[in-house]
Parts: structure tokens; sequence; C-alpha cells
């Protein structure tokens, strides 16, 4: 859609709002242009920035974590020589592990787009999320194999309180790190670090077990461990479809539809605008994106139109949360047996 209606450059949201009625809005237009407040690209990228940097923190300080949690298992492991406990310190490691794909990512994510990757990199954070996944699947399908397979051929637990204990330690280690992520990741919108936390919880429950277990073993039941690992893999396959879900939604471009709610209504409260035709938001990462179609009156000069525009798309930038750039595009209403002047497009948007 070539055309000087169409507005597009980024801006820094400030915490003020937009009031109904024609005085409000003349004052509210007043206060801004006298109220100092910068709306400059530099902003935006710094917003950018900090947000990575918080991700960054997020799977460093639980990469940290998680380490130290899988190596006093580890050494549980060579005292106790508990294949359940293995197997848990096993599940800490790889769940560590996932902070360098995300971390990759996010770095990634930081480096400014090219004539190749005009929209950057934050799609990184996406894929890694798939990795994420794939790493949950891959928890899931170890414990249940672990489980049939002890199920099958119980084996005794030695040492049960030094492996109750490293249980503890590892359930309680990965639930921190967890409630942490998936803090941080809704925070910051990142699908992906909100599905690393999931794993973390998934991990967490597979320490459960291993302590579940080792109760069941000292009371002489000799099933309870594989039993327990059964009903862990149960719930790890819950957390998998969750996970799984909020990174499909993400690659599928799906949005919250209480977000375009927010950007219409923001949008029909802008002076100059008769109405809202498309209106797309899309995630890149964890910032958003829009494209918008405007009506507006078709008698209006150019520069009233991008006046217009300008006003749509900051308070946009003002109504919907991390969004950082919004494309908008201003059509005149039509007159009374006009033709549309969009006809000419038709055959390359249809089939």
């Amino acid at each position: 859609m070539s055309d000087p209606h169409r507005h597009h450059h980024d801006h820094h949201r400030s915490p003020h709002r937009r009031h109904d009625g024609t005085g409000a809005r003349r004052w509210h237009r007043l206060a801004h242009r006298l109220t100092p407040h910068s709306h400059e690209s530099a902003d935006k990228v710094d917003r950018a920035l900090e947000s990575s940097a918080l991700g960054l923190r997020a799977l460093w300080v639980s990469l940290a974590v998680l380490g130290a949690t899988a190596a006093v298992q580890a050494v549980v492991v060579v005292v106790s020589g508990s294949v359940a406990l293995l197997g848990d310190t096993v599940h800490n490691a790889a769940d560590a592990l996932t902070a360098v794909p995300l971390g990759v990512a996010f770095v990634l994510g930081r480096r400014a787009a090219t004539r190749r990757f005009t929209y950057g990199y934050g799609r990184a954070e996406d894929l890694a999320g798939i990795v994420v996944v794939l790493a949950i699947a891959a928890s899931a399908v170890l414990a249940g194999w672990t489980a049939v397979e002890r199920l099958l051929d119980p084996r005794p637990v030695a040492h049960l309180p030094a492996v109750a204990g490293a249980a503890l330690a590892g359930f309680a280690g990965n639930e921190w790190v967890a409630r942490y992520r998936i803090r941080v990741g809704r925070e910051i919108g990142s699908a992906a670090l909100v599905a690393d936390g999931l794993h973390a919880r998934t991990d967490g429950f597979t320490s459960l077990a291993v302590l579940l277990g080792a109760g069941g073993a000292a009371l002489g039941w000799r099933h309870a461990d594989p039993v327990v690992g059964l009903a862990i893999t149960a719930a790890i396959a819950l957390v998998l479809r969750d996970a799984a879900r909020e990174v499909f939604r993400r690659l599928m471009d799906a949005v919250d539809p209480e977000l375009v709610d927010r950007a219409e209504r923001a949008l029909l409260q802008v002076p100059g605008v008769r109405g809202v035709g498309e209106l797309r938001l899309r995630w890149i990462g964890h910032r958003l994106r829009a494209e918008v179609a405007l009506v507006v009156d078709g008698e209006v000069t150019v520069r009233r139109a991008h006046r217009i525009a300008v006003e749509a798309e900051h308070a946009l930038l003002h109504a919907v949360p991390r969004l950082t750039a919004a494309l908008v595009h201003a059509d005149p209403a039509p007159a009374p047996g006009e033709a549309d002047p969009h006809l000419p497009l038709a055959h390359h948007t249809t089939g």
C-alpha cells in the first residue's frame, strides 16, 4: 500500500492517557506539547534492550541455581547409586542447558535490523521456544520410559535420607527457577521464557517423584517409585501441552483479542478518525508491532491525514503494552458513487 498518508516511526510511551470530550482532548494535546517527554527511536531501543537484559539476567541466574542444584544431586548420586536421582539430575542439567539457546536468542534479538532481516532478529526467540518444547517432550519420554522400566524391574534404593534431601533440593531449586522465569517472561512478553519456566516446573515434579518414591521405598512399597514416576509423566505431558500451545500461537502470530479491542478503542478516540479498517498485531520475540488502516474524511489534505496518522500511532503506543512500532495507513472515506480505489489491487490479494 504505497500511499502518502502512510506513517511509520517509533515512539516512547509515557504514562499519560486520553480523556473523552472535545475540551479534554484540546487540553490533552496542549499539555502533551508542553510536557517534556521524548518519543525518539533511541528511547524505544533502550526500552527493548532493557527487556532483553531482564530476560538474559533471568536466564543466567536460573542457570546458576539449576547448575548448583544439579551439582549437589550429582554428589548424592555418586554416594547413593540411586538411578531415580540420576534421572532427576540429568533433567535438571538439561533444563539448565536450555538457557543457552534462549540466551543466544535474546542476544540475537538485540541486533539491529538489516536489509535481509528487515524486521530484526526477534523471531530467534520463538525458534528457541521450539527447542524448549522439544526439551520438555524429551523429559516426558525419558521419565515415562524410566518409570515403565522400573515398574517391570523394581530396584531397591539405598541411602534414602540423602536421596530424599537431594530430591527436596531439586524440587525447591526448580520451583524457584520456574516462578522466576515465568514472572520475568510474562513481564517482558516472552513466550519462550515462560515455556522454559514451565520446563523447570516439570523437572521440579520429577524431583518430587523421587522424594515420594523414596518415601514409598522406606515404607516397603517396591513399586512406589515407578507408579509415582508415571503420574509425574502425565503431569509433564500437561505442561508440555500448555507450553507447546503458547509457542505455537506465537509462531502463528496469534495475539490476545483483548489487545485488538484495546487498540480499536484507542484509535476511535483519535480526532479525525472515522473508522478502523484492517488492524493487525503480531509478536516479534517479546515485542509487538501493529499495522492498521484508518478511515478519514476524504476532503482533508495530505498533511492533515498524516497528522491524524501520527496521533493514531501515538494513541496505539500508549494503549497497547509492549507495542514498539506501528504502521498506520489513512484511507479516505468513500464519496457517493465513487469507485473503490483499491479495486486494482483485488486480483493481487485474493486466491
